[in-house]
């Protein structure tokens, strides 16, 4: 799909705010709302737009320390790539699993109500899994958000 000027300008609007209604996006754009609505039909059904997310404060809800862990699959054992995806996918503290290429295997972020509660989590959750080899945690201290390029 070949994204217009107009597609992009309406993309940025919406990564910027995606509780906008169609109304108050055309109102930005110069559209009028039911060339807007179209415009945002025809992305989802190509799957430019994948979905909305609601997006929580995470130490405003609870969870005041965010770890991303990097994890290392033991050689010994070789347990399946689906499999540990799936286990950790399970345990409600990650937020996500990205299979990267590097020294690591995966990259995890975690979240917790505090170090004590990820020391619980790291130990009893994520150590004991079977395929878990070395692991390394950064503690997150500060977060900016940017959109990226559209």
């Amino acid at each position: 799909m070949i994204l217009d000027t107009q597609d992009r300008a309406l993309l940025r609007a919406l990564v910027a705010s995606a509780d906008q209604s169609t109304t108050q996006l055309g109102q930005k754009l110069g559209l009028s709302q039911p060339a807007t609505w179209r415009r945002m039909r025809r992305l989802q059904d190509a799957g430019v737009i994948a979905g909305r997310r609601l997006v929580l404060d995470a130490e405003k809800v609870g969870f005041g320390v965010t770890v991303f862990l990097g994890v290392k699959l033991a050689t010994k054992g070789r347990v399946s790539l689906e499999d540990f995806e799936r286990a950790v996918g399970a345990i409600p503290e990650v937020q996500s699993v990205d299979h990267v290429l590097g020294l690591y295997d995966y990259r995890l972020r975690v979240v917790a109500r505090d170090l004590a509660d990820f020391e619980r989590v790291l130990r009893r959750r994520i150590m004991t899994m079977p395929g878990v080899g070395d692991v390394e945690a950064n503690v997150l201290l500060s977060e900016e958000r940017r959109p990226g390029p559209i």
